[in-house]
């Protein structure tokens, strides 16, 4: 066993879950970032409509429509850039998880072939060794 009186097993377990946490949360930002590039996209449709649109009221405003057109798309930028990030981001926790996921494993695994190793040589010396007594 570990130090602390916990199986490497469990501490790992508990390792995992955590990171697990943390890659859920990397793919919430993510998904909230997604959906900030749709609407800031839905708004510029909007706005190369009105700049498009023939209508006196609209045309008055061209200007100050082709100025937001230029907010809306530094924005865009700004997201796609945070998105990559956010991306990358998800996908190096997902694989740290899936690391500790394996090593979590490993450690059952040797923990279990530890305990069936003592089970049988305390078999065998309970069998192998005259005068012994029994723990029956």
């Amino acid at each position: 066993m570990a130090g602390g009186g916990q199986p490497r097993s469990r501490k790992l377990k508990r390792l995992v879950a955590v990171q697990r946490h943390l890659e859920k949360m990397a793919e919430g930002e993510l998904a909230a970032t997604s959906v900030q590039r749709v609407e800031v996209g839905q708004q510029m449709d909007l706005v190369i409509e009105a700049i498009g649109s023939m209508t006196p009221l609209h045309m008055q405003f061209s200007r100050n429509y082709s100025e937001r057109f230029g907010r809306l798309m530094i924005k865009d930028k700004q997201l796609a850039g945070v998105q990559q990030v956010l991306e990358a981001r998800v996908i190096r926790e997902r694989t740290k998880g899936d690391r500790l996921e394996e090593h979590m494993k490993d450690a059952r695994m040797d923990e279990d072939r530890e305990r069936d190793d003592n089970a049988i040589y305390d078999l065998l010396e309970m069998t192998l060794l005259p005068g012994k007594a029994k723990p029956f």
